[in-house]
């Protein structure tokens, strides 16, 4: 296999604000219960990989881990955790000389991932990702992104975020409490498709003095704006009376954060929005994506403590 099938020199969409991805397919293999193999087919973001590679050597773990856990590999100046995403998805692969590790960098987390395979990377628009609710597979809905159809089989995205949150759990129920508070009461719209991280930025701007409104992707939340917008022309009040900023992920079906900010800072009456943006694969190499379409401040997710703290500053200033 070529590792260099996919590096970060490489994988970065040019165009930002086009509502499009570029998704690394790779597979695990089972044995199928009539005999033979049988293959399920998953995708991650390319902007989350460093490459992909032939098994390394790795030292075995040498105390009680997370079951997925299979030692330490090193790449360059990086020692690295090895997981077995077969094991973390409660599945049974067949073990093979040919199985590769896809090497992830995000969340300010450098990570290998053991699959059984890598096909091919393709484009596609977020309007293509379905939202996971309603697919009938073995994998629980809760660490998918939402899955692509390409006919003669179906691609889950996996919400990586989830996998380092369970194996890596957060101290404490308080962790992601503000420790500033807003002069008054503000409404936040909040989109993003993941439970979990919805409920984390809830209870940091609950403890700000915030109202949060959540929108599952970054259609629903447009749509939520332009009816907020329609209800301040008709009544004659400032927008921000009915919401005072936006906070967004950026990988989410039907529409992503960078299109909702575009939509938001072309619209005469949302521009003035301030827009945050959170996601595992801001970093400073690819903060300018953020900046194109006028998002007003970037937050990467293992920062997301900091939210309330940044939306008060883009309102009161401060």
């Amino acid at each position: 296999m070529d590792e260099n099938i996919v590096t970060k020199e490489t994988n970065i969409l040019f165009e930002v604000g086009t509502n499009e991805l570029e998704l690394l397919e790779f597979y695990i293999t089972e044995e199928a219960t009539a005999g033979g193999e049988e293959r399920t087919y998953f995708g991650m973001n390319v902007a989350k990989v460093m490459q992909v590679s032939e098994q390394p050597d790795r030292d075995d773990h040498q105390h009680d881990q997370h079951p997925s856990f299979l030692g330490v590999i090193r790449l360059r100046e990086h020692a690295l955790p090895l997981i077995d995403l077969s094991v973390w998805l409660g599945m049974k692969r067949m073990k093979s000389a040919q199985d590769v590790v896809i090497v992830t960098e995000f969340s300010q987390s450098v990570t290998g991932f053991l699959v059984s395979g890598v096909t091919e990377i393709h484009r596609v628009g977020w309007d293509e990702v379905a939202p996971p609710e309603g697919f009938l597979g073995r994998i629980a809905t809760g660490c998918l992104i939402g899955t692509v159809d390409r006919n003669d089989r179906i691609i889950q995205l996996l919400d990586l975020e989830s996998v380092l949150v369970d194996l890596t759990p957060t101290a404490g129920e308080d962790a992601h409490l503000a420790r500033v508070k807003a002069f008054k009461t503000y409404r936040a719209l909040v989109a993003d498709d993941s439970p979990t991280i919805r409920q984390m930025i809830e209870r940091n701007l609950r403890s700000a003095n915030f109202i949060p409104e959540i929108a599952g992707d970054g259609q629903h939340a447009l749509e939520t704006l332009l009816r907020y917008k329609a209800q301040a022309e008709a009544e004659g009040k400032p927008l921000t009376d009915l919401v005072a900023i936006v906070i967004s992920d950026i990988e989410m079906p039907r529409m992503d954060g960078f299109t909702l900010t575009k939509h938001i800072k072309s619209d005469p009456g949302l521009h003035k929005l301030p827009v945050i943006l959170y996601s595992s694969i801001i970093t400073d190499e690819l903060r300018h994506k953020g900046v194109s379409v006028g998002a007003d401040e970037q937050i990467s997710k293992p920062e997301i403590y900091r939210v309330a703290e940044r939306a008060i500053a883009l309102i009161e200033g401060s």
